[in-house]
């Protein structure tokens, strides 16, 4: 199995990119194509004492950069390390493509290169959140900020079908993301996605609040990409405040120094529950081909974890089942 990966892509590349493909053929026996910059990629390759041939490189001498529009980058750049190396997966050069760059550049360039699976009116970020009982899946977190209601209700459907298939839930309760849970709230465009999901075959359970997302309600919760990726931001935000808040104060003191040193292991194991870099990066669902989209500041372990994903869903052949998902329900 090939991975394409977008060696320029994310604050820290080229150099966390590397050393996060050299660590995921180390682990999943793949192989990756670091698409980029070659003197840097094979300069950075050397410093890590890399010598092995499961790694190779393929040139492009364009970045997109994270400030960039989207459309208008993916068609000036036609050399960017974006673009080739979707073209790459297009053309049957790799099984799977990887970038922690510029999203919206990402989704634009999928989309154009690989186009959509049939039906598909428009793809989508999905991303997994752990949650009190377990995780959930959020879908979309950034790919389509003005959708439809009938795009939605797709969105649904390869949510569940991505579940079940790649997160072995069977069945999975999905959720609609709204400002109350009565069938009553909301705009009008969100009464519609909901009849929408009520009339599918989809485990729907109706909608959610935002104190749902961690709760664990639902294995499933759906929404636009303005709010997804609003909430998903907040989220982070969140975490990354409460480690700090409690760091701060438990050093306030020398009680609280002591306290720490006790407390080592389980704030260790809670750093890890909540930490981004063990799920990997986020699919591109909808596409016709397995896109893994990462954080920006994807460290090491994210980039490895991200290739991960991404070799998962060639292996269990993920849009196959999607498909028959999708047709299945277009037949009620």
């Amino acid at each position: 199995m090939k991975i394409i990966v977008d060696a320029m892509g994310g604050d820290y590349a080229p150099d966390v990119v590397i050393e996060g493909a050299i660590a995921a053929v180390k682990e999943y026996q793949i192989e990756v194509v670091l698409v980029g910059d070659q003197v840097r990629i094979e300069a950075l390759l050397k410093k890590n004492k890399y010598s092995g041939s499961a790694i190779s490189i393929h040139p492009s001498q364009e970045v997109i950069e994270m400030h960039e529009s989207p459309a208008t980058s993916v068609r000036r750049k036609r050399n960017s390390s974006i673009v080739v190396g979707l073209n790459l997966v297009r053309d049957g050069k790799g099984d799977a493509f990887f970038s922690a760059g510029n999203t919206g550049a990402a989704v634009c360039a999928g989309t154009l290169s690989l186009g959509l699976l049939p039906d598909v009116e428009r793809p989508g970020i999905a991303i997994v959140l752990p949650t009190l009982k377990d995780f959930s899946l959020i879908m979309d977190v950034g790919a389509n900020i003005d959708p439809k209601p009938s795009q939605l209700l797709q969105y649904g459907i390869m949510a569940s079908a991505y579940t079940s298939c790649i997160l072995n839930k069977a069945n999975p309760t999905v959720g609609l993301l709204n400002i109350g849970e009565e069938e009553t709230k909301g705009t009008g465009f969100l009464k519609e996605t909901g009849e929408l999901f009520e009339k599918s075959k989809l485990n729907f359970i109706g909608n959610v609040e935002g104190k749902d997302l961690f709760s664990g309600k639902c294995d499933i919760i759906i929404c636009d990409g303005f709010v997804g990726n609003v909430a998903l931001k907040v989220s982070e935000s969140l975490a990354e405040t409460m480690q700090i808040f409690l760091k701060r104060h438990l050093m306030s003191n020398l009680r609280g120094k002591i306290g720490l040193l006790f407390l080592k292991n389980n704030l260790g194991n809670f750093k890890k529950k909540i930490d981004y870099s063990e799920y990997g990066g986020a699919p591109l669902l909808g596409v016709n081909g397995v896109v893994i989209i990462g954080h920006g500041r994807s460290n090491v372990k994210a980039i490895k974890n991200a290739i991960r994903v991404a070799k998962e869903e060639v292996e269990r052949k993920f849009n196959e089942k999607m498909l028959e998902a999708i047709h299945t329900q277009a037949q009620q």
